[in-house]
């Protein structure tokens, strides 16, 4: 009996339900596929992607197996290597935004039309969408009581890395480096890479370093800008390299032993749990407003106006803002405190629709996520799941007062502001396109082009004239 495990964003060893299952039936083939969904992401996930899929290749070859790597529509792609194996079962874990739904539902129809078992399992999350519910038996649509509803229960126990049988000869496999999935990043990719935390091993070590040294303070220093306070997995989470039980059980034993921490931390991985639970009840919400009432809204959306170019290349004159955007150009993240302020000044500031800059992220970040990036950005415009939407307006200025109080971040990520420059504030016009035409001896912008209340007073009164719009 051989089965087929089709890796998607699981790639570890420990905690894979997919991979233990199929482990249990026989011979395992497991399987990558540069897919429709694979072809469709965009710069920084699918170079990042890329590397996450080397280092799961190579965790299977020091385990005794392999990953085979295949290119082409995922169902032709699978029939195929099912004829050549002899399986008679694919096994996968289950991701939840519209397309890897549209595509798992797909191929598990005619897999099972053609005869084959085919068998999804839950390894993304730590509860199913379906399985956590309203009192009257509906889906939740405020975090708060979606926390409250889960944060008792137990999302079952991790499971240990299995034996992976192999079969007898290997199918013949693509090369990695043939599919270029890093083309899009240009010279970008040299600089991002010195910033990556690539592989299981590296996400298990990241885990531990935070849960001895991090988590006693997180619930302050996560948002302050100055301090490395976050645990920094959000990239490891977003391709499986750990999985959500993994670090929830860690943040319970952490607030067993008293870290004050560790309740914040728990509240954080729900809260990406929610993401999902809200991408696959409303599918929506990756592409249009979740409040179908903000649709006449009188946004912007023409990306090709100078205020969006001076946001995307961290130029608006606003100096925190403009930092976070270096921040993510060099190192394919951001950080969370960062990503509301530069979310609240394009949306609201400058009255840009949320969607230039949910595209924008998308090709930037390492740790993009559809579901998590959907959700943040409609929260930050207001037309998402929010109790306190449009009119919460963020005002830089006194949010880098609070969160950058000496001004570190700015200068770590702001070459023209900072005499000498660091290197970190250099590294940005190593990364950012040559048709940019930009350079550290360019001077800064003398003024933002939105001035923090300017871009508040224009962005209430259009929410107050919502309804006349």
């Amino acid at each position: 009996m051989t089965a087929i495990y089709w890796a998607r964003r699981d790639f570890r060893l420990a905690d894979n339900p997919a991979l233990v299952a199929a482990c249990e039936s026989g011979a395992v083939v497991p399987v990558f596929i540069c897919d429709e969904v694979v072809e469709s992401h965009k710069a920084a996930p699918k170079w990042r992607l890329g590397l996450g899929v080397a280092a799961f290749a190579e965790a299977l070859r020091d385990a005794g197996s392999n990953l085979i790597l295949r290119r082409g529509d995922a169902l032709t792609t699978l029939r195929a290597l099912i004829d050549e194996v002899g399986a008679d079962t694919v096994h996968w874990n289950r991701l939840y935004d519209p397309d890897s739904r549209k595509r798992g539902e797909a191929v598990k129809a005619a897999l099972v039309e053609d005869g084959i078992k085919a068998v999804s399992h839950k390894g993304h999350v730590l509860f199913e969408p379906w399985t956590v519910e309203t009192k009257t038996g509906g889906y939740y649509k405020v975090y708060t009581p979606y926390w409250k509803s889960v944060r008792n229960r137990s999302p079952g126990e991790t499971l240990d890395v299995p034996d992976i049988p192999a079969p007898e000869a290997w199918p013949a496999s693509d090369t990695l480096e043939d599919w270029q999935l890093g083309a899009a990043m240009d010279r970008g990719a040299a600089v991002v890479a010195e910033h990556v935390n690539v592989g299981e091993k590296a996400a298990r070590e990241r885990l531990g370093a935070f849960m001895a040294e991090g988590i006693d303070d997180y619930a302050d220093a996560r948002d302050n800008l100055e301090k490395n306070g976050t645990s920094q997995l959000s990239e490891n989470l977003t391709y499986g390299e750990i999985s959500a039980r993994q670090c929830w059980h860690a943040g319970q034993r952490a607030m067993a032993e008293g870290k004050s921490g560790a309740e914040t931390f728990l509240k954080e991985l729900v809260w990406r749990d929610f993401a999902h639970h809200l991408v696959y009840h409303t599918p929506r919400i990756t592409s249009a407003n979740w409040r179908e009432e903000w649709d006449a809204f009188p946004w912007n959306t023409d990306e090709r106006r100078d205020e969006v170019r001076d946001w995307k290349q961290g130029r608006t004159g606003m100096p925190i803002v403009d930092a976070a955007m270096r921040e993510m150009y060099v190192t394919g993240r951001m950080h969370n405190r960062a990503r509301m302020l530069v979310a609240s000044y394009l949306t609201k500031h400058l009255m840009c629709h949320w969607k230039i800059g949910l595209d924008w992220f998308e090709e930037c970040l390492v740790d993009w996520d559809p579901a998590s990036n959907a959700m943040g950005w409609q929260w930050s415009a207001g037309s998402g799941p929010d109790a306190t939407p449009f009119f919460r307006v963020f005002n830089p200025e006194t949010q880098a007062e609070k969160f950058d109080k000496n001004g570190r971040y700015r200068r770590r990520w702001l070459a023209e502001t900072s005499q000498p420059a660091l290197e970190s504030a250099l590294s940005y016009f190593e990364a950012v396109p040559r048709s940019w035409n930009l350079s550290p001896d360019m001077g800064y912008p003398d003024a933002p082009i939105v001035s923090a209340s300017e871009g508040r007073a224009r962005a209430l009164q259009a929410y107050e004239n919502r309804d006349t719009a």
